[in-house]
């Protein structure tokens, strides 16, 4: 009711209101969407340079 700016006084109260059901929003995609793709993004890359290392390792190991 606060953010839909119904009851009295309701037009100083409504910009609270829509402060926080926007907040609430944004923190809810963030949660369920970019953090589980950053994670999955970050393992990607730690894969990857752990892989290019190894095989650099192997590497000098065969040449010496």
């Amino acid at each position: 009711p606060i953010a839909m700016g119904w009851g009295a006084a309701a037009e100083l109260r409504q910009p609270l209101g829509l402060a926080v059901v926007g907040g609430l929003a944004v923190s809810q995609v963030l949660t369920l969407f970019v953090t589980p793709v950053l994670s999955l993004g970050f393992d990607g890359l730690a894969a990857r340079f752990s892989r290019g290392r190894g095989a650099v390792g192997r590497q000098v190991a065969a040449a010496e």
